[in-house]
């Protein structure tokens, strides 16, 4: 088992990190080898080609490898094997054993610096075209100092609120106050994931309170403790107990919010593009989809906020067929595969085309991704973070069982967010 250190980068606005400079010396390294391998002549005999992505993906993904045995048919004999692997789980994986990585996997943007770091990705070959054809913001998000290092596909990964139009006005849904309001009244429930850190930052991120990545690239800071200003570490504790202790509320897994809906049960939920196509078979012309609502705290309305992200493609530097990788991964993110998985999966593209049609617009899912993108950013995060998180949430979700006093429980969130991840 190869072992290799988790890597994280700074937030925007911040500074240079140890983890670029990693990064930076390995892919430095990958670049000239990537280039070089990947501009010898393509093989013409068998090749196997293996790629990991979400299985929920497999379906548009099959049509696309068709297309692209068709386009490049008599120039190999192409063996291209889809396997399942979860994109969160990406960077264990790969990172695991790098050597018996599939030649192509599928990414979300903020583990691109992790693999970058363990020399894992070999940069794009054709960058000004890949960086053309997409968006400057995803292009960004898959990039290291100017240089490309994954292909762009997906501009989505972010999240909104699903409501049930039966139940729930344009108006409702702009306050969680009118959200569980009409949910209570009806016995229904908002479902969200909320000892995710993920979807907690939501009710942090435009308080005012500061978070992010010191100077070391590997620990946090954080004051989301702070006992002065207008919103107090306290104050979003307290809105948090009272949104939960709401009999409109749910706080559960995002992977049990579709059960939640087919039931009847959940009228609402924040989650994102990946269960559009199951929102829109549950409630057809009711499913409504917009930005975040606001929440009240210490008698404000406080904009939610999230984090956005993107996903992409990236070569294995140890593709035994580099150049053919680097061609599947270009295929698989261009402007038509772009368009189909749209139309079979409503994720939203990357490319610039595909992104700017008219169907696209009027894809609820699309457009509220779109809305809230305003009141988010990119995830950046030490890993201390995530458990922190999660037992912060967990005694806020069970009520704050021991009573706990409110700062007491915000320090240690602070604290545990800030801790040192170096042994």
């Amino acid at each position: 088992m190869l072992s290799v250190p988790v890597f994280v980068i700074t937030l925007a606005g911040c500074s240079s990190s140890q983890t670029e400079e990693t990064a930076a010396n390995t892919g430095a390294d990958q670049t000239d080898e990537a280039q070089d391998s990947s501009s010898e002549e393509l093989e013409s005999g068998k090749v196997t080609l293996r790629v990991w992505a979400e299985e929920a993906n497999f379906e548009a993904m099959n049509i696309m490898i068709d297309n692209f045995k068709k386009e490049y048919a008599g120039q190999a004999d192409f063996d291209i094997i889809l396997e399942a692997s979860g994109d969160a789980d990406t960077r264990t994986n790969v990172l695991g054993d790098i050597h018996n990585a599939a030649d192509v996997f599928s990414m979300p943007d903020d583990q691109l610096y992790s693999l970058i770091a363990g020399g894992a990705i070999s940069p794009v070959v054709n960058q000004a075209e890949v960086k053309n054809a997409n968006i400057e913001e995803a292009v960004s998000a898959a990039s290291y100092k100017d240089t490309l290092y994954a292909y762009p596909y997906a501009a989505d990964n972010g999240y909104f609120l699903y409501y049930d139009k039966r139940y729930l006005s344009e108006s409702d849904v702009q306050t969680m106050d009118g959200i569980l309001a009409v949910a209570a009244a009806n016995e229904k429930k908002i479902s969200m994931e909320l000892n995710s850190g993920w979807y907690l930052y939501s009710f942090f991120g435009n308080t005012g309170l500061e978070f992010g990545i010191n100077d070391d690239g590997v620990t946090n800071y954080c004051n989301w403790n702070a006992t002065e200003g207008t919103i107090k570490g306290v104050d979003v504790a307290q809105a948090l107990l009272d949104i939960t202790l709401n009999p409109g509320f749910v706080a559960q897994p995002d992977g049990l919010f579709m059960e939640g809906v087919r039931s009847g049960e959940i009228i609402a939920g924040v989650s994102g593009v990946w269960n559009a196509v199951g929102i829109q078979e549950e409630w057809g012309a009711n499913y409504g989809a917009c930005k975040l609502p606001t929440y009240t705290c210490n008698g404000q309305q406080i904009q939610m906020s999230s984090f956005t992200g993107y996903k992409m493609f990236a070569v294995n530097t140890y593709s035994k067929h580099l150049g053919w990788a680097h061609k599947l991964a270009d295929w698989m993110t261009n402007e038509q595969s772009q368009q189909i998985r749209f139309e079979m999966r409503s994720t939203g593209p990357s490319n610039k085309v595909a992104a700017a049609s008219d169907e696209v617009a009027k894809v609820p899912a699309i457009g509220a991704i779109i809305d809230q993108s305003q009141f988010g950013t990119l995830q950046r995060v030490g890993n201390s973070y995530w458990n922190a998180c999660t037992n912060f949430a967990d005694t806020i979700a069970a009520g704050n069982p021991e009573n706990m006093p409110l700062q007491d429980l915000v320090d240690r969130l602070a604290n545990g967010i800030a801790a040192s991840t170096v042994q």
